[in-house]
């Protein structure tokens, strides 16, 4: 088939990486316009930009699909099908009508469940079993488009990071096959009960909240790793916390428990294994006492 691909981070690059090793025409890569990264502020490609630039597809990288100008452009191409991963801009109806096949997108839930921007990390916020992918016909409205299929995996103390490769390795071998017999995967409605919404992680969510017991705690750990890192303060410096682990002792939300860094969470407490202090590198928890001692009974902000 001749295809635009949509999309912007790491997520998308494996299902761009399967459609060429399947042998379709990718006329164009869309993505997010670079932005200023590192130190030193420079301007930089997303990860599919960089590889589409490395398998020779053309790049177009507008800041908006709203005017009539972008809109031609994009239906000049011919496509038969828009192949969407988190490309982070809104399409608007002639966009997601230009195409024989109209726009097919990878998301990373198994909806209804978790229609929305955030949606692996709000599985893991809420204790679900299972996640998955979802390939949809993308619709006007925020992931509301009729299913084609779905592929599901446990969620299993995973932790975004980890997760985010598996779905997005997931996804583009179902979007391949989904693609390979579009008739064989009809577009069937989204049930109408067990509608979720995952909205944006804000970074202030990221800060441990240690009142509302240690399993929801290890949930913030493992949801906001790598980024933006669950955390706590102490002495007004910001400790990452990357690993974690629940045990059955109790104690005084936020007070530390032994030597070895036990947090209480009222009815149990939150074991870290793995931290991170402000512009190190991790580090276990042995190596962080070993200089930044922690004495039982400390309460952390």
């Amino acid at each position: 088939m001749r295809l635009i691909f949509m999309g912007t981070p790491d997520f998308a690059v494996p299902t761009l990486d399967a459609l060429a090793a399947a042998g379709h025409d990718i006329a164009a890569v869309y993505s997010q316009p670079p932005r200023p990264a590192g130190r030193g502020k420079a301007l930089t490609p997303t990860p599919v930009a960089r590889r589409a630039a490395e398998l020779g597809i053309a790049v177009l990288t507008p800041v908006s699909l709203k005017g009539a100008e972008e809109q031609a452009v994009f239906a000049a191409f011919g496509a038969d099908a828009a192949i969407v991963a988190a490309y982070g801009l809104i399409l608007p109806r002639p966009v997601l009508a230009a195409p024989q096949f109209g726009c097919l997108n990878v998301h990373a839930s198994l909806l209804p469940r978790w229609r929305g921007a955030a949606p692996i990390q709000r599985a893991i916020l809420a204790g679900d079993a299972l996640t998955g992918v979802t390939i949809m016909d993308m619709e006007a409205g925020l992931d509301t488009g009729p299913m084609r299929a779905t592929t599901q995996t446990p969620v299993a103390g995973k932790t975004a990071g980890e997760l985010t490769a598996e779905l997005a390795a997931l996804g583009a071998r179902l979007m391949v096959e989904v693609l390979a017999d579009l008739p064989g995967h009809p577009p069937l409605p989204q049930p109408e009960q067990g509608v979720t919404y995952a909205a944006k992680i804000d970074k202030a969510e990221a800060r441990l909240d240690f009142a509302a017991g240690a399993v929801a705690a290890e949930r913030q750990v493992r949801a906001f790793n790598p980024a933006p890192g669950a955390f706590f303060e102490l002495n007004g410096e910001r400790i990452r916390i990357l690993s974690a682990a629940v045990e059955p002792v109790p104690g005084a939300p936020g007070q530390v428990g032994d030597d070895r860094l036990l947090i209480g969470c009222g009815a149990d407490s939150l074991r870290p294994v793995r931290v991170q202090r402000a512009g190190r590198a991790a580090m276990s928890v042995d190596d962080l006492l070993r200089g930044f001692a922690v004495a039982p009974g400390t309460m952390l902000g």
